[in-house]
């Protein structure tokens, strides 16, 4: 029996990248595809690269009768849609999947669906928050020293993120003529994605109460997050590689590069990329992703997988754009 599915918000960016990887998920059978501006076209007239791929239509309508529901809606768009239809709550058959932030920080009924933080919870959940894509770059880079209680000075971030992570509709900030050959900071020390952060480094190192300096940018190109992170430590370099290898070494996503990184090689997956500096006393950490995939919609069917017993890998060999 194949996992049925339902998603909600499929029209928009973070709807397409779930399509585009479920409709070759070995596992899966796409139920429905909600959209309520597409209603009844095809798929593939609004994510034009799936033609030839799929003859799945939008759909005006929504039902229970599925597995897991996929929520790829704008943030305060899931609290409203449970107010409105109460039974996906209640209906304990149906695992429920968001991406937007409504059900972050982790609250007692939605668990936190950072696989390299709880694996084990996800494993067991129904309800799942997705992490913000900023923050799933950011932790990864920082947990192996929260589970060794090595966050013990302030945290400097730094990152910038594609065009594709402020969402589809578009605003000043994400027109061509102002995105292209352009660089700008925003949401300096106050971006939402830092309560999410700051309760993970707490569950893994209880007495953490650093602060915690973020700088965002918008990029002049389309998608993937690089973060640059960096705070006084006393590891050797090599004590500080072994320390991420051994905490990654059972998540297949995440990796340790010992050469220095570019964005593009993680690009259309679902990889974690770090690169890890001393300087002097500071040590510094490169982190990549794909905002896209592991940042939202890879890392929501990483997740589905583990809730349904399968290797969390299984549809997720994605390869990247290279050059």
């Amino acid at each position: 029996m194949k996992i049925k599915v339902g998603i909600l918000g499929s029209a928009g960016y973070t709807g397409g990248e779930l399509l585009r990887i479920l409709i070759y998920h070995p596992e899966v059978e796409i139920v429905f595809a909600h959209s309520n501006s597409n209603a009844e076209n095809p798929v593939f007239d609004v994510h034009n690269d799936l033609l030839g791929d799929t003859n799945l239509k939008f759909s005006s309508t929504f039902h229970i009768e599925i597995d897991v529901l996929f929520l790829c809606v704008g943030h305060g768009e899931s609290k409203k849609f449970f107010e409105a239809n109460p039974t996906f709550l209640e209906n304990k058959n149906v695992r429920i999947i968001d991406l937007s932030q409504d059900f972050r920080p982790e609250t007692n009924s939605f668990v936190y669906g950072l696989p390299e933080l709880k694996k084990e919870s996800i494993k067991n959940a129904k309800r799942i928050a997705n992490p913000g894509c900023f923050a799933t770059a950011i932790q990864l880079a920082l947990l192996p020293l929260a589970n060794s209680s090595e966050l013990q000075n302030d945290i400097h971030i730094s990152a910038t993120t594609g065009s594709t992570g402020a969402g589809q509709s578009l605003s000043a900030t994400s027109h061509f003529s102002w995105r292209n050959n352009n660089l700008s900071a925003y949401k300096s020390f106050e971006h939402q994605h830092l309560k999410e952060i700051n309760q993970s480094l707490n569950q893994l190192q209880p007495d953490f109460s650093k602060e915690i300096s973020f700088i965002p940018y918008r990029g002049a190109f389309t998608r993937g997050i690089l973060a640059s992170v960096y705070l006084k430590s006393n590891l050797t370099i090599d004590n500080a590689k072994n320390l991420y290898k051994n905490y990654y070494e059972n998540h297949p996503f995440t990796h340790i590069s010992d050469k220095n990184i570019d964005l593009k090689q993680v690009i259309n997956t679902n990889k974690c990329i770090l690169f890890i500096e001393k300087h002097n006393d500071n040590l510094l950490i490169t982190s990549i992703i794909d905002n896209l995939i592991k940042g939202a919609s890879g890392q929501a069917v990483q997740n589905m997988n583990l809730m349904f017993d399968l290797d969390e890998k299984t549809g997720l060999n994605l390869k990247s754009v290279g050059f």
